[in-house]
């Protein structure tokens, strides 16, 4: 429960942000254009709002709505969320959104979207700023990656470090790495001190996305991080600090370890003899201590366990690449991330358009879980701005009802000269509303579904 509320706290936190930059943006534009803004609200406040008020001598109302979905700023003379069709029919006035050079609306309309992209460049070039860019560099992991079952049938082996796309190095691992492997021809590994080529199939991203387990995953060493006296690894003299990387000469991880004491645990059940049980128990461990190489011979007692705790911190079992920002180098550095985000996001998102993809859509179960489960600042600003990208992204799209279809409307204006009708826009807002109150109830139901099953 703790964790959910955490979550949703950020959550909430983070969309409420977003909103009133959005909706900030299309503010400042109309009333640099002097358009009048009837209404500011954060969320949708269908029937009724939580909290509203109007400054003195102010044409625009503020209010906090009920309905989390998002927000909006009510401009006048324009067709959008409110449906206020009304006023519409009203003599045009000098102060409305028609009544405006279409250079102007469409700066108004591209303001939300704007402001977006611009806060998502900032909070990134914010974090460089406070926290560096830290990262585990994928072609230096010791032991390689654990790959899920689809990267196995093409040919990924457990313990493979990943080297290149088509040549093209890799870097750390991300959604960029996930989108090389899958759109190249030929990816580049090192397996057992070789360069090995697997080649990728076509198709690999929809098979990777009936998947359930990520792609691939840092393989852990086991590195001890306590140990408890008197028990089997005390008295075989291992210490903490010291590295497991064989059994019986087999190389071996963290989860390797945990899976081969379980198998041999079910495996003594069969066992009907003391000797076989105690050869069963007993195995050589190879490790190292200071970089030195050493071997110790353990007999784990009757549940198979050894008396260690095994580090899991990714900053001592990995080399952790670290690159530190000033305040004016954090601000190209934070436009490159941003820029380089989007376009990430961007190839991605022809895959959402197969049976697969359209089961990958998640709605604010799906976008909640991008959070961690205790608070972190970092974490917090970070998926931030990627959301920012995203909400900037979404909203440029030239489907009616969001900005980039007001936008593409008035390229049409521009280009013929001539106004769609105010029936068409109409018809236009409401289409673009059910498409839109669709694609979410979608997006929900898919939530829903996972978390069921």
């Amino acid at each position: 429960m703790e964790t959910f509320l955490i979550r949703a706290l950020q959550l909430v936190m983070s969309l409420s942000l977003l909103v009133i930059i959005h909706e900030g943006g299309h503010f400042l534009f109309a009333r640099l254009f002097k358009t009048r803004v009837e209404k500011f609200c954060l969320f949708f406040d269908p029937w009724f709002t939580l909290f509203k008020f109007k400054p003195r001598n102010s044409e625009t109302e503020y209010g906090v709505g009920w309905l989390p979905l998002g927000g909006y700023v009510k401009i006048a003379g324009m067709i959008d969320e409110s449906m206020d069709t009304e006023q519409m029919k009203q003599p045009e006035q000098p102060w409305e959104f028609r009544a405006k050079p279409a250079w102007q609306r469409l700066l108004i309309m591209v303001g939300g979207v704007l402001f977006n992209f611009l806060l998502a460049l900032f909070i990134y070039s914010m974090i460089l700023f406070a926290w560096g860019d830290e990262y585990i560099a994928v072609n230096k992991a010791p032991l390689g990656m654990d790959f899920n079952e689809t990267a196995h049938e093409v040919g990924f082996q457990d313990g493979d470090i990943l080297l290149a796309a088509d040549g093209v190095p890799f870097e750390r691992l991300n959604g960029d790495l996930l989108t090389a492997v899958v759109d190249a021809r030929i990816v580049t590994v090192n397996r057992n001190g070789e360069k090995t080529a697997v080649y990728i199939p076509e198709g690999m991203m929809d098979r990777l996305l009936t998947d359930s387990v990520r792609f691939a995953s840092f393989r852990l060493p086991y590195v001890i991080d306590s140990i408890a006296p008197g028990r089997p690894a005390a008295l075989a003299g291992l210490q903490p600090g010291d590295s497991i990387t064989r059994m019986n000469g087999q190389p071996i991880a963290f989860f390797d370890f945990k899976q081969e004491m379980m198998a041999r645990k079910q495996a003594d059940a069969s066992l009907t003899t003391d000797s076989a049980r105690i050869a069963n128990r007993t195995f050589e461990l190879t490790y190292f201590r200071q970089g030195i190489e050493a071997r110790a011979t353990v007999t784990t007692d009757s549940l198979y366990t050894i008396g260690v705790i095994a580090c899991i911190d990714n900053q001592r079992l990995f080399t952790v690449e670290k690159k530190e920002y000033s305040f004016f180098s954090s601000f190209p550095a934070g436009i490159s991330l941003g820029v380089n985000t989007l376009k990430g996001y961007v190839s991605q998102m022809k895959y959402l358009f197969s049976k697969e993809g359209a089961k990958q859509i998640g709605g604010f179960g799906t976008i909640g879980s991008i959070f961690p489960a205790t608070w972190d600042w970092h974490q917090f600003w970070y998926m931030t701005a990627f959301l920012s990208i995203i909400l900037a992204f979404m909203n440029i799209l030239p489907i009616p009802a969001l900005d980039g279809g007001h936008v593409l409307f008035l390229f049409y204006e521009i280009v013929t000269r001539r106004k769609p009708s105010e029936k068409f826009m109409e018809y236009a807002q409401m289409t673009g509303m059910v498409l839109l109150f669709g694609l979410l109830i979608w997006a929900n139901f898919n939530d829903l579904l996972r978390f069921l099953f």
